[in-house]
């Protein structure tokens, strides 16, 4: 009997386990409360699972650079609303709305984003066209 009990508990602490291993990470470090604007030039544009990054290069008014990561959605989801990995290119100027970091690192969740053309980028849609 002791070694039956012995054996579900451990079943149980592996399957317990493996259940927080699949689940989704948290938005607790944005501050979904706010939005905070940035301009920039984009750095790089990185099309990987399970999410996007873009990195931008946001001068300040004393000219110094700091590189924000703007997290995104996964590229299958950008891909079925007309986003590609060529969305953003290496030297686009970039205005982007996120939502901060809370612990105030240059970094957020993407809202939205508008490139030096006009075009408008949102989750719901690729570049207008």
């Amino acid at each position: 009997m002791t070694k039956r009990l012995m054996s579900a508990i451990l079943v149980a602490m592996v399957l317990a386990a493996g259940g927080g291993v699949a689940a989704h990470h948290s938005f607790a470090p944005f501050n979904t409360e706010i939005e905070k604007t940035i301009t920039g030039v984009v750095n790089r544009f990185e099309w990987t699972n399970p999410h996007t990054w873009l990195w931008v290069d946001v001068t300040d008014e004393k000219g110094a650079v700091t590189t924000w990561g703007v997290e995104g959605m996964s590229p299958n989801y950008l891909s079925r609303r007309g986003w590609s990995k060529t969305t953003f290119k290496p030297g686009d100027k970039v205005t982007a709305v996120v939502r901060p970091m809370r612990d105030g690192s240059p970094a957020g969740m993407f809202v939205r984003a508008t490139l030096a053309d006009g075009k408008q980028l949102t989750f719901g849609a690729g570049p207008a066209q």
